[in-house]
């Protein structure tokens, strides 16, 4: 089948000024870009011709970095997104058990609640989740997804109590003037306690894949990640691969903890860093930190009014060495979160130390990244230049959290989160994520931020660190193909690369700035096919 685009934008993402008048895509692969008269050339008598009308046709966006099988599971979870009290939560806790008939046998998990959000300003501790139900273990997960509370039940079933000691890099509050656990666990005790409930729950994740791939779509994503993958998430989603159930390409990074990521790859070789029914494991991940936000995230100065308080590692510095040490001797890409700079020094002197001890690894194209990068100091930004290594940018703090960070970190802190314009300025291969399902796989939005830097509050945060919209553009496409070890298949529009498109109702490239994230997805098509049209 043969498609000929043409009569609107096309942005090919080789150039600023490369706007080619036509593109042609054979079957699931661009065949050509350029002028109209040269793919005329190479059509066929069916061949479609397809008037854009003045839209915008350019490739189809990649995710930096997010978490798919977790989005899956919260697509079927109470959404708390939108509570403004405590009061909120409990009704819509309550509303979700009604509706589904949930019995005191299955267990209640709610995402979405911020409590910088919420009027009471803390988090639902037990005492407030026991006002929905006593007998039905509940679970709710901050927005961030590195903090959550239960109600009595959930502590209960889980084990969790007055014996229960904190988890290396992790928190178990307490009701104070005893041990007894509040219901509030943060970063590892958290991971714990979801894993301890994860027995119990009852939910059709292939629905939920279902819901969530489609979501990804509407927003003009064709690729997207699975960063720090347990083992029972890569094996949910290999049997997704083996029943077709993927139309979206899906990228895991098994987590490094106890158990040996390495074994799934040696499990799964069909799926060793090449595509098997749109899945493959890409590398490793790990993370070393909390939030900013939850101000979990490892920073080398104290939190503004916090007094000594910097928050914490996950691991010492010996166990992150060996997970850097296993990652170079595997040949494997690394992925690691790092919020706070204390995490991401961590990280750097870790991959340093461990590259002097396989120096043949340095050779071996491996493309280090850090995730998330919000308090990335310029010192940092240089070494990871030396390292090759790639910044990965949770850009739409500025937005969502950027009030919330210059009050945590104070103003010169506070103004550089995401420092785009640093990591540009270096020659870092930037890449934009949204952490789905922490915000919405939004990437025009992402845009709009590197672009513009607004908070929620309306106020402009460093915009010394705004960067221009063709650098942002790259940011979601061709810079994340880079990332994936896919920029010869995928993030521009050249011959033989996959027809991996996305049509626009608007030129971002001639769009006013503030009106970035206005724009609309129009199609999203993966290899040639529509997979989503408005």
């Amino acid at each position: 089948m043969q498609k000929l685009y043409y009569g609107g934008n096309i942005i090919a993402m080789t150039g600023e000024h490369n706007m080619p008048e036509a593109l042609l895509v054979t079957d699931e692969k661009i065949a050509y870009a350029g002028p109209k008269a040269g793919a005329e050339k190479l059509t066929g008598p069916d061949t479609e011709y397809i008037d854009l009308n003045g839209k915008t046709l350019m490739p189809a966006f990649l995710d930096g970095h997010g978490h798919v099988s977790m989005a899956a599971q919260m697509a079927l979870n109470a959404d708390l997104s939108g509570c403004g009290s405590y009061q909120d939560i409990i009704n819509t806790l309550k509303q979700y058990i009604e509706a589904r008939h949930i019995s005191e046998n299955d267990v209640v998990v709610g995402f979405g609640y911020d409590h910088n959000f919420l009027k009471e300003g803390g988090h639902p501790t037990r005492q407030i989740l026991d006002q929905v139900s006593e007998r039905i273990p509940i679970y709710v997960s901050h927005a961030s997804g590195h903090m959550g509370c239960a109600n009595s039940a959930a502590l209960k079933l889980a084990g969790i109590g007055s014996n229960t000691a904190d988890p290396q890099g992790g928190v178990i509050g307490r009701i104070p003037g005893t041990k007894e656990p509040d219901g509030y666990m943060e970063e590892a005790a958290m991971i714990e306690l979801q894993k301890l409930l994860s027995v119990h729950m009852k939910m059709d994740l292939m629905k939920g894949l279902r819901i969530v791939q489609q979501e990804y779509l509407k927003y003009g994503i064709t690729t997207v990640q699975d960063g720090a993958s347990s083992t029972d998430a890569v094996q949910f989603m290999k049997k997704a691969c083996d029943e077709g159930a993927f139309v979206l390409d899906v990228v895991s990074y098994p987590v490094m903890s106890e158990a040996d990521p390495g074994q799934l790859f040696i499990e799964y070789p069909e799926c060793d860093r090449k595509y098997n029914n749109h899945f493959k494991l890409g590398g490793y991940k790990t993370v070393l930190d909390g939030s900013p936000q939850g101000k979990s995230a490892w920073l080398t100065k104290p939190y503004e009014n916090s007094g000594d308080y910097c928050a914490y590692p996950w691991f010492t510095d010996e166990t992150v060495t060996g997970f850097m040490e296993q990652a170079l001797r595997d040949r494997k890409q690394i992925l690691v979160h790092c919020n706070g700079d204390a995490a991401g020094d961590q990280f750097l002197k870790a991959y340093e130390k461990a590259l002097k001890k396989i120096p043949e690894a340095a050779d071996a194209d491996l493309r280090p990244v850090m995730i998330h990068c919000q308090t990335a100091r310029d010192d940092q930004l240089d070494k990871m230049a030396d390292l090759k290594m790639i910044p990965s940018i949770f850009v739409g703090h500025v937005y969502y959290w950027g009030d919330i960070h210059k009050k945590n970190l104070g103003d010169t802190r506070g103004r550089r989160i995401s420092p785009c314009k640093s990591a540009l300025d270096r020659g870092l291969v930037l890449n934009f994520h949204q952490d789905t399902p922490v915000t919405k796989p939004d990437m025009m939005h992402s845009v709009w931020a590197a672009v513009n830097r607004i908070t929620r509050g309306g106020e402009v945060l460093g915009p010394e660190q705004r960067i221009g919209v063709y650098d942002a553009l790259k940011a979601i496409t061709i810079n994340t193909a880079y990332a994936y070890h896919e920029e010869q298949e995928k993030g521009t529009l050249e011959a033989g690369k996959l027809a991996d498109l996305v049509i626009l109702d608007k030129n971002p490239l001639k769009t006013d700035k503030m009106k970035l994230k206005d724009i609309v997805v129009l199609e999203t098509m993966k290899e040639g096919k529509t997979l989503y049209k408005k």
